[in-house]
Formats: C-alpha cells, structure tokens, sequence
C-alpha cells in the first residue's frame, strides 16, 4: 500500500522544550517532539489518496494542509519522536480507508407491529390511570 520508509523521510521534526514535570532538567532539554507533514508536497502520495486524506482529515489539517502532530509524554527525546511516527502512521493508515457502502434494508414487518403493539399496551396502561368519568 504505502512505503512507510518513504512517508517518514518526509517527515520534519522540531524539538521544543516540553511543559509539565521533570524538574530542574527540563528547563534544559527540548524533549517535545513536533512533526510537521505537508499533504499536498509529498511525493510518496499519489493524487487520488492525497484528496481522500484532505476529505478524511480536514480537521487536523491547516489552512495550508499541514499536519501538525506533537508529543510530550515522555522525557526522552527519542521515545517521543517513535511515538509521534506511530500517531501519524495511523493517522494516515485510518484516513486511506475506504468506508463501506450502507446497503439499504427493510425495516421487518414483525418489528412494525411490535413497535405498534407496544405503543398500544402504553396507551391502554396510561388511560387507565385516569378517574372513571361520573354522567
């Protein structure tokens, strides 16, 4: 399908001083880990599958169809940078699949008229309820 090799020799990376716990050392070490891919100048995506990831992930896209992808789970730089390849592989895995055709069916006659039956013991029940009318 894809060439995975490929695809992660597009990929840029930035390191930037991550947020959170770490204490005095991470005010030194730019372990988050930023990975930016540009859609629309890859090489290794052919036209049709670029236009189905720009329909799928139009909300992770910029206005310049960029994916930005970022992570800081861990204080390693390097742990980091295979876990934002592993996010975007499947980013890019799930935004290829093709989603299946809905085949139209018949809602069965049996579960019509147990809906309407149901509806009707409902009716019966709540009519019941109130006082019996004194002519």
């Amino acid at each position: 399908m894809l060439d995975e090799k490929l695809l992660i020799s597009e990929l840029n990376f930035k390191a930037i001083r991550s947020s959170g716990a770490g204490g005095q050392h991470v005010n030194k070490t730019a372990s988050k880990v930023e990975l930016t891919f540009s859609l629309m100048d890859s090489s290794v995506l052919n036209d049709e599958q670029k236009s189905m990831l720009k329909r799928s992930l139009s909300k992770r896209l910029t206005n310049d169809n960029v994916i930005i992808l970022q992570c800081d789970e861990s204080r390693s730089q390097h742990k980091n940078k295979t876990l934002v390849i592993d996010r975007f592989l499947k980013l890019i895995k799930d935004g290829m699949v093709v989603p299946k055709k809905r085949k139209k069916t018949k809602v069965p006659k049996a579960v019509k008229l147990k809906r309407l039956k149901s509806k009707k013991q409902t009716a019966e029940k709540k009519a019941k309820r109130k006082p019996p009318e004194i002519n």
